[in-house]
């Protein structure tokens, strides 16, 4: 599938595939996306230090790299796992200009290290912040109670159904704790009703520039009275 990198309307840039013309990132701009889906809709809302999260869907590293960069300047602690079935390639991710368009010159060697690092193990970015990627298809990927956030970063479900089935939402759902999120770009009605059946409240809100609306999916904490009535 022929690819290439595009700049996006905040000034950072993404991969788009041109026969599916879909992008890896908002069009609408890439860093601008991820930091109002990821972490003002997920991350910002939890209320302790020690978070694990994983994302489906590592894909560039963009989400990794701005959620390591506001651990440090919130004083959190993060063990993130990445889910990839197909890595980005070391040409692409040179191209990209997420540490330039941050601000912050130092993450350089972060970023780096989050993609050269070996797959299966957990690494040590930085005494705040470990890493463990997974080359694994989602839909293989199956863990309990492991996880506070989910970022649901996959391609979207116009070109990769599958990935936003019932059966997917539901291995998300038993991969949260108990009052754990799960944030998405989409907003598809077809969406919340999977993650619905799968046993998450749902609700939607603001989405990012370009997009009048995402989703945000909690599992209930049957322990606080919360249910699904």
């Amino acid at each position: 599938m022929k690819r290439r990198i595009v700049e996006t309307a905040d000034g950072s840039r993404t991969i788009l595939l041109e026969d599916w013309q879909e992008q890896y990132h908002s069009l609408h701009g890439a860093i601008g996306e991820a930091y109002h889906v990821f972490l003002k809709s997920g991350l910002y809302t939890l209320q302790h230090k020690n978070v694990s999260v994983l994302e489906v869907g590592f894909g560039t590293g963009l989400n990794a790299i701005i959620t390591f960069l506001e651990a440090r300047k919130r004083n959190l602690n993060i063990r993130y796992t990445g889910l990839e079935a197909y890595p980005v390639g070391n040409e692409e991710l040179r191209q990209l200009n997420y540490v330039e368009m941050l601000g912050e010159p130092d993450l350089g060697n972060a970023f780096r290290e989050m993609h050269e690092v070996s797959w299966g193990e957990k690494h040590s970015i930085s005494t705040f912040f470990s890493l463990t990627k997974v080359r694994k298809d989602f839909r293989d990927f199956s863990v309990s109670n492991a996880f506070h956030l989910i970022y649901f970063d996959a391609f979207g479900p116009r070109v990769q159904p599958e990935l936003w089935t019932v059966e997917v939402f539901q291995t998300m759902f038993d991969a949260l704790f108990p009052a754990g999120i799960l944030v998405t770009y989409s907003a598809k009605g077809s969406v919340r009703r999977a993650m619905q059946q799968a046993g998450f409240l749902v609700e939607k809100l603001p989405g990012p520039p370009g997009k009048r609306e995402m989703l945000r999916a909690v599992k209930p904490d049957i322990s606080s009275g919360e249910s699904l009535s």
